[in-house]
């Protein structure tokens, strides 16, 4: 791991996404309320805060952080069939969160297909991405 020890501790947060891509039937079936494995966006959302939590486990040579928050939103978007992930980790610290907010995004997305794979085999996880992050020596960073 990288030594952080002489790292000033400062306010840090990081957002990234992930989109679900399905078949319109499957999203309705999340969307109404209607699978039989039930809330689809209630499991994903606490697995996706469970897995931020968790990255240092999960990722070699992540630090452990003491996370003051985690956000997990799964938005449904109708006319592309797909769910779009959101996650943003907050800490103050002095290491950033970029990592975290990365894994709870993804196993949101993992969350949802398991549940659902059952009723679309074919759903496709795409454009994981980092939209922003912020604080430390580098600043303030977007997506472009």
């Amino acid at each position: 791991m990288v030594d952080v020890t002489e790292k000033p501790v400062t306010s840090r947060q990081a957002t990234a996404e992930t989109w679900v891509r399905m078949q319109p039937a499957t999203l309705t079936l999340i969307t109404e309320g209607k699978h039989k494995k039930g809330d689809v966006f209630a499991v994903a959302r606490i697995a996706g805060i469970q897995a931020a939590k968790k990255t240092s486990e999960l990722i070699p040579l992540c630090h452990p952080l003491l996370l003051s928050s985690v956000k997990v939103d799964l938005e449904p978007v109708p006319d592309q069939n797909s769910v779009r992930i959101r996650a943003v980790c907050k800490l103050s610290g002095q290491t950033g969160v970029e990592m975290e907010a990365l894994t709870a995004a993804t196993v949101a997305a993992l969350t949802l297909y398991d549940m659902c794979k059952a009723v679309d085999k074919g759903m496709v996880i795409e454009h994981t991405r980092l939209l922003d992050k912020q604080g430390g020596k580098s600043g303030h960073w977007m997506a472009p």
